[in-house]
């Protein structure tokens, strides 16, 4: 057998090319090595700290079993509900048959293929931003996402950042395509994940409209983009009609995604400031309660309401990393540096890259801004939560590489013209 520079069998190489997508041995090698420390930091973060059950992690371990026990779908009740949507409690099942919760503790298996999960969306990130900027930003967004904290202690947290950070990431991708090639297989299968996506966060569901209107854009031919806009929505159906059907059979109602009032509820609460008695609650619903506060608050306390439901929440959501369930001991990926400064460039860039995607707006990149902004402004109706930036964060990644890229860029071109005029200038003299 034949080898190739690296001494390795060329089989594996061709193994790389395809995964990777290039043939230059320094870029597979990098790669390569950016994987490889993904992975160790990943399953050293699993393995060396006691990981923490959430309130939330608790609830879904109740819910499961209760599920598979009882057949009964309800969280935090005895009684069926549709609190939450079914995606990430089917996922728990699953792994709870699988490993016979009974006499085995599921929670470890859940975070092994949370890591797997999690190396996938890596590489996703790695497929997007080389699609949108070529290999170097490929692998700089892999590199940023390898060691980015968040994305490897979410992996021990037993909820639903992880499952749904890869559907979101994988739609995202398979509907770039769709819209670049209007084939109606890949646009019924970026339904299907989207589907997906919202069996485990429902408040995904806009961005249906949303990547559609921007495909519009695009190509200014309504028919074609309302043809791949309803085979997406069949896509979608497909995978929701059993939740919904369960719903119109068991609770007599049609829910499409689920019925949790609390987040949007506790978001009328400026600052959190869950003390304040702003309206009466007696004798209300938590609905009712929410409405007369966001009346009231808009009316009465128009700036302090307008801060809250602009900058305010905007802060909460993106001014540190989603830490997961907690572990002990603390977990260090960036040593000597504030655990937060890699977020922190990231957050500070995306100004930058909100800009140059819109005036960019027929590039490909122009859809993950939309849908950055488009589920940032959605999020400011709920309670702010520093989950909420950890779905996004894999696409502001690749939009803050793509804009040092053409930085870069920009700064050599001007330096090289630079350079050219003064060697005219010195022939001349």
């Amino acid at each position: 057998m034949t080898m190739d520079i690296t001494g390795k069998p060329n089989v594996m190489k061709r193994i790389m090319v395809t995964v990777f997508r290039d043939t230059r041995p320094v870029i597979l090698m990098s790669l390569l090595l950016v994987f490889i420390l993904a992975v160790y930091l990943r399953m050293d973060f699993l393995n060396s700290v006691e990981h923490n059950l959430s309130h939330d992690s608790k609830g879904y371990d109740v819910m499961v079993r209760q599920w598979i026990e009882d057949g009964v779908y309800a969280y935090k009740d005895t009684e069926p509900n549709a609190k939450v949507t079914p995606g990430y409690p089917a996922f728990m099942a699953i792994v709870y048959k699988m490993v016979d919760y009974t006499k085995h503790d599921p929670f470890y298996m859940i975070r092994l293929i949370q890591v797997f999960l999690s190396m996938f969306t890596l590489y996703l990130i790695y497929r997007l931003a080389r699609r949108l900027g070529g290999a170097g930003v490929g692998l700089g967004a892999a590199a940023i996402g390898a060691v980015y904290p968040s994305f490897i202690w979410s992996n021990g947290a037993v909820l639903t950042e992880v499952l749904c950070t890869f559907f979101l990431t994988l739609y995202i991708y398979v509907q770039l395509i769709s819209l670049e090639q209007k084939k109606m297989s890949f646009a019924l299968l970026s339904g299907a994940l989207l589907g997906l996506t919202v069996l485990v966060r429902s408040e995904f569901l806009p961005i249906l409209l949303v990547s559609h209107g921007v495909g519009y854009l695009w190509q200014r031919n309504f028919m074609k983009i309302l043809k791949l806009l309803l085979i997406s929505v069949v896509g979608t159906a497909i995978i929701l009609s059993p939740w919904v059907i369960r719903n119109m059979i068991t609770l007599n109602k049609v829910i499409i995604a689920s019925t949790q009032v609390n987040p949007f509820a506790a978001g009328t609460y400026p600052y959190k400031n869950y003390a304040d008695r702003m309206v009466e609650t007696k004798g209300k619903t938590q609905m009712e309660v929410a409405k007369e506060r966001i009346r009231v608050g808009f009316t009465e306390h128009t700036l302090k309401y307008v801060t809250w439901y602009t900058v305010g929440k905007l802060a909460y959501i993106y001014g540190k990393m989603f830490s997961g369930s907690g572990h002990t001991p603390f977990y260090t990926v960036i040593p000597i540096l504030p655990q937060n400064i890699l977020h922190w460039g990231l957050i500070g860039l995306f100004p930058l890259s909100f800009v140059r995607g819109i005036r960019l707006w027929k590039s490909p990149g122009f859809l993950l801004v939309t849908i950055v902004v488009a589920m940032s402004t959605l999020r400011l109706l709920f309670v702010p939560e520093t989950r909420y930036n950890f779905t996004v964060m894999p696409m502001i990644i690749i939009l803050d590489c793509v804009t040092v890229a053409a930085m870069i860029q920009w700064y050599s071109e001007r330096r090289l013209n630079k350079n050219i005029n003064l060697g005219r200038s010195g022939a001349t003299g």
